[in-house]
């Protein structure tokens, strides 16, 4: 199997470049590559690399990711996370290839307590949870596509709200941090490791196609998740200088941002742990993993 991988190097493409290896041949272009393209502001760049490469599946990890910036370039988010995506689904459809392809929980309003399923009505808030939603209707016109929908993505590499945290806490004698906004914290590990499993699968069943929502299980606030990360640096032996209980909680109406972001990101996982038969372990297991790596270092 030949696989073409776009965004090597962000969280998620970085932890894809092992999860996908044991599958077959990986192509992975940079964003600056001389001999195949991965930029996606070059359409037609994009389309001549698939064409060069004919691969059996592409994974799409690449992404304009920058949620308050989009309400400002509002093109350049649609080209990278709306158009390419349309130029990839274009070109797999023609092979016959695999397209995986992820998105999120801004393409919802989110309104409401309760997990949203993959047949929800949609509604973003910002530019960037509507280009992502263009960008999953695009992919959706590729007969063989995967689309994991997802949340609160972060990685041991680059910057994680578990690293700002522990600087934070060392530094300040008081933090505040948003309690009204609800998700599931999960690895890019976590969904680099899924989609290969699925990429596996499939291959037997084409009939697997289609949307799936993919988080680490269970549910947590922003502010939760910042007193969970200075409670285990304290078992662990690295309490900072800020106490967990010190705190404060905050509506996200009191830290206004550019773009709006969803109070309910909990999506419901029923349909991909059903199809596949997989376990999504709880978002403090890969939280904890996490910090173990950033303690230790």
């Amino acid at each position: 199997m030949k696989i073409l991988l776009f965004g090597k190097n962000g969280q998620v493409g970085w932890e894809l470049r092992r999860s996908l290896a044991p599958l077959g041949e990986i192509v992975a272009p940079d964003h600056d590559s001389d001999a195949l393209c991965g930029d996606f502001t070059d359409l037609a760049g994009i389309a001549e690399t698939v064409r060069r490469v004919a691969p059996q599946v592409i994974v799409n990890a690449a992404a304009y990711t920058a949620v308050d910036k989009a309400e400002s370039e509002p093109a350049r988010a649609r080209l990278i996370n709306a158009q390419a995506p349309a130029v990839l689904a274009e070109a797999a459809a023609r092979l016959d290839a695999w397209l995986a392809h992820y998105s999120t929980d801004y393409v919802f309003d989110g309104g409401g307590t309760g997990p949203r399923v993959e047949t929800d009505p949609t509604g973003p808030l910002s530019v960037y949870g509507q280009t992502k939603l263009e960008g999953e209707r695009a992919v959706a016109a590729c007969p063989k596509h995967l689309i994991f929908r997802t949340s609160w993505v972060y990685a041991a590499r680059g910057a994680n709200f578990a690293r700002t945290m522990l600087r934070l806490a060392a530094e300040r004698d008081e933090l505040r941090v948003v309690d009204d906004q609800i998700g599931a914290p999960t690895g890019a590990d976590l969904l680099a490791d899924v989609t290969a499993h699925v990429l596996r699968d499939v291959a037997k069943s084409p009939r697997w196609a289609g949307l799936y929502h993919l988080t680490a299980g269970g549910e947590t606030s922003w502010h939760a998740y910042a007193r969970f990360v200075i409670e285990h640096a304290g078992r662990a032996g690295r309490p900072p200088r800020l106490a967990a209980e010190r705190i404060e909680a905050i509506p996200s109406a009191a830290y206004p941002t550019p773009a709006r972001r969803p109070l309910n990101s909990r999506l419901d996982t029923g349909k991909l742990r059903g199809t596949f038969g997989l376990h999504l372990p709880d978002w403090r297991v890969g939280v904890t993993r996490l910090l173990d790596e950033l303690l230790a270092g």
